[in-house]
């Protein structure tokens, strides 16, 4: 097993299980927790002083500005394709047409690979580099093996990726593009972590399956210091974001405890309210939250035309719960009828042709103004994780003439 001295550069301090808290030490090969098979979540030193300005590099226009709050220990293991730092977007016309003070989009479909996953697996990859790891296997509704792939290729590592047969093709294509071992598997994203498991049984690849690794999360999180640094500091009052395995959900809330441990927030800031948005047809968290089963481990999912919102039972599923408690936020589901109606509404309105995934949350805002849990006056900020263009064998001929 490696072992890794820490730098002056990095604040990571140790690595502690979500459920139970027991530490873990953050310089060698970790997967899930020992004590609980839960989670592994990076714990920083955030009681010296860190101000703003010594943290975050101006010069680094990617995720990697923000170094010290990171888990890299040297920066000679650091694999990017220049991921992150992604614009954030308003979205006038939508804002106007429905009353609305302050409408925003981040949209993560201008990251490498077409995905906020460039992210985490940037991130993923990396510290498998640092920690010795010759190879990655994962299971993927899509964009996450594609992530993977490139950045296994350009780490040259190698890179198994296990995916539905139903994935859209320019998926399954990328991913042979970047030299990726490519499994296809009936079923959805839980029956090819269990083919994940048959074909890794002797553990030779590291498995970066959802949260079944510590780092992932960590690239994720960025996306939360930089939301609040391009609003200089503040929060929206309400951030969708659609949630399949959870871990960019989970890792916003993440960065903004980090920012008001280390006073980047201000003292009295009020924090958003997170909006968990799922497929109809594949809405586990949903179904825990109104208390219709006790959790997600017997969930049956079906295919969604947002692919990555097909996740049945979600390792994360508890701390997905906990970001909305600490957070008064919610969970709801959309349609696929009513995702594409969100598509081309952002589409037709905003000329942004955002994936299925980024449709969802303006359905999901819609909804929720009609309800009153959202007010006109709010500011209101939607995560779009990704591009269309790969998900077009789901939407061909679905556009209105």
């Amino acid at each position: 097993m490696t072992t890794l001295e820490t730098t002056t550069q990095s604040r990571l301090h140790a690595l502690h299980c979500a459920a139970c808290h027991a530490p873990h030490d953050a310089f060698t090969l970790q997967r899930v927790s020992d004590c609980c098979a839960q989670p592994l979540l990076a714990r920083y030193d955030l009681a010296a002083p860190l101000t703003r300005a010594e943290a975050i590099n101006p010069a680094d226009n990617s995720m990697w500005r923000y170094r010290a709050l990171l888990p890299l220990l040297d920066e000679a293991n650091l694999v990017t394709l220049g991921e992150g730092w992604t614009p954030l977007l308003r979205l006038p016309r939508l804002a106007a047409r429905h009353g609305l003070r302050s409408l925003l989009l981040k949209d993560e479909g201008q990251n490498p690979t077409g995905s906020f996953k460039a992210r985490g697996l940037s991130m993923a990859v990396s510290k498998a580099k640092e920690l010795g790891v010759t190879g990655c296997i994962i299971p993927t509704a899509g964009n996450a093996g594609v992530a993977l792939a490139a950045y296994c290729a350009r780490a040259g590592l190698r890179c198994v990726v296990v995916m539905p047969r139903h994935t859209p093709t320019a998926f399954k294509e990328e991913c042979y593009w970047y030299g990726a071992e490519v499994h296809l598997v009936d079923g959805l994203i839980n029956d090819c972590a269990a083919r994940v498991r048959e074909l890794n049984v002797g553990s030779e690849l590291l498995d970066v399956s959802t949260l079944k690794e510590p780092y992932r999360l960590e690239g994720k999180k960025t996306m939360g210091y930089e939301l609040a640094e391009q609003l200089n500091w503040t929060l929206p009052d309400v951030l969708l974001y659609p949630a399949g395995g959870g871990t960019g959900l989970i890792g916003i809330w993440k960065a903004i405890r980090e920012m008001q441990a280390l006073g980047w927030l201000p003292r009295h800031a009020k924090l958003p309210r997170m909006v968990a948005v799922q497929a109809a047809n594949c809405c586990p968290l949903v179904e825990t939250r109104a208390g219709r089963q006790p959790n997600c481990h017997a969930y049956v999912g079906q295919p969604s035309i947002a692919n990555g919102l097909a996740v049945p039972r979600p390792l994360g599923e508890a701390l997905m719960l906990q970001v909305l408690d600490e957070s008064n936020g919610l969970a709801l589901a959309v349609t696929d009828e009513q995702m594409l109606a969100g598509m081309r509404e952002l589409s037709h309105q905003e000329g942004l042709f955002v994936a299925p995934e980024g449709g969802a949350l303006w359905s999901a805002v819609r909804h929720l103004l009609h309800t009153g849990y959202i007010q006109p006056e709010e500011q209101i900020l939607l995560l779009n994780t990704g591009s269309a263009q790969k998900y077009l064998d789901n939407v061909l001929g679905r556009a209105e003439k």
